[in-house]
């Protein structure tokens, strides 16, 4: 009697927990949206204000260089995998320095996986960086960025990548949850351009992003799962779990860990790939059912890319948006974001599958003018 009561307390338990795993998934999807633009404006916001006692105009950020950086964030922000995430962060931020690179930490090492402006963007990969002196120690122990000379950074890293011309070196940590996921390296090069403040904020942008993702495929590997039912269906990560984006990541000079093993990052994307066959039958209601998996991906790259592109403009120019709405002319108290914007949306997805869709135009009209195109005046391009 009280083994079967025990039994039933036990199903009781875990069919609240099934309720209480998919009531969480729900909300955190329906969460997403706010959360894209709140991480912009919280990162936005922790933008150090380096002004001088002489002039404070002579060391803030320009506002050509705020919107710089907001369009760097959008980059970061339209990748969907952790590889274009990364990618964004070293492509963003080498226009703040001249050399970067992404050092990826496992198993107590750092161990290099690309770069920009050494000249082969593969010259760090499997390097192995001495996480225990200098900068590079500072920065893991700490999770801080610190600045340093490179000689601090050892003979054998001076030796393969040579010298910036004024020696000053910058390292940053990616951070995700409670640790230092991956190190940033960044130096001026023969130029000595290295704007610290810039390359901070792509980092945390980054950090948020990665957090952001995973947590979004953990949100979509739940739902489809339960579409292909809980009996056939392996184990999927639940959504209070994290998963590792650099897990997969196994530096060859760094030997498996037996005691320890690291999740694997595939976990999320296999069980959402189990899912989507199963959800095939809802393929016929897909606008871009007919197109090949690479013209479809890049369709809904260019749709998130869009939105993004519109939130920022909203996410400051609240006050302009408001007044343009109620006077009807919309498109003129924002024509220089609109048109830089439309630019910027051009360049990425202007001679792709997606270009004839014109997705940043519809965002405009969709979320700017609500819909109504005679919000926008007389001036906006139709």
């Amino acid at each position: 009697m009280a083994e079967r009561k025990e039994k039933h307390n036990g199903s009781e338990q875990s069919e609240v927990r099934q309720i209480v795993e998919h009531a969480v998934a729900q909300a955190l999807q329906a969460q997403m949206p706010q959360l894209q633009s709140q991480i912009v404006q919280q990162v936005m916001e922790a933008l150090p204000a380096k002004a001088s006692e002489g002039s404070a105009a002579a060391h803030s950020l320009s506002a050509a260089d705020s919107s710089a950086l907001v369009h760097a964030v959008a980059n970061i922000h339209a990748g969907s995998t952790q590889k274009e995430i990364l990618r964004a962060l070293l492509d963003t931020g080498s226009s703040h320095c001249a050399r970067i690179a992404l050092f990826v930490v496992k198993a107590g090492a750092a161990s290099g996986w690309q770069s920009r402006g050494f000249g082969d963007d593969e010259v760090v990969k499997d390097f192995a960086l001495d996480l225990s002196a200098g900068p590079v120690a500072h920065t893991y122990q700490n999770r801080v960025a610190t600045p340093g000379n490179i000689a601090e950074m050892g003979r054998k890293f001076v030796k393969e990548f040579g010298a910036p011309a004024n020696e000053q070196v910058l390292v940053l940590p990616l951070a995700l949850k409670d640790k230092v996921a991956a190190l940033v390296y960044a130096d001026g090069g023969d130029s000595g351009k290295l704007d610290a403040d810039a390359l901070e904020l792509l980092v945390v942008a980054t950090s948020a992003w990665l957090e952001v993702t995973s947590l979004r495929k953990q949100v979509a590997a739940r739902e489809d799962g339960e579409m292909v039912g809980r009996i056939e269906s392996p184990p999927v990560q639940t959504v209070s779990s994290f998963s590792d984006p650099f897990a997969a990541h196994a530096p060859k000079h760094v030997p498996a860990n037996p005691v320890e093993p690291e999740p694997a990052a595939e976990v999320v994307e296999v069980a959402s790939a189990r899912g989507a066959s199963a959800a095939a039958p809802a393929a016929a209601t897909d606008p871009l059912a007919g197109l090949s998996p690479e013209d479809a991906d890049v369709h809904r790259k260019a749709q998130r890319f869009a939105r993004l592109l519109v939130d920022e403009i909203k996410l400051y120019n609240q006050a302009k948006v408001a007044e343009g709405r109620r006077n009807k002319d919309l498109y003129d108290r924002l024509k220089e974001d609109i048109d830089k914007s439309r630019g910027t949306f051009q360049k990425r997805y202007g001679n792709t599958a997606a270009a004839s869709a014109d997705y940043f135009q519809s965002e405009l009209l969709r979320s700017l003018a609500e819909d109504d195109i005679s919000i926008m005046g007389s001036n906006f391009r139709r």
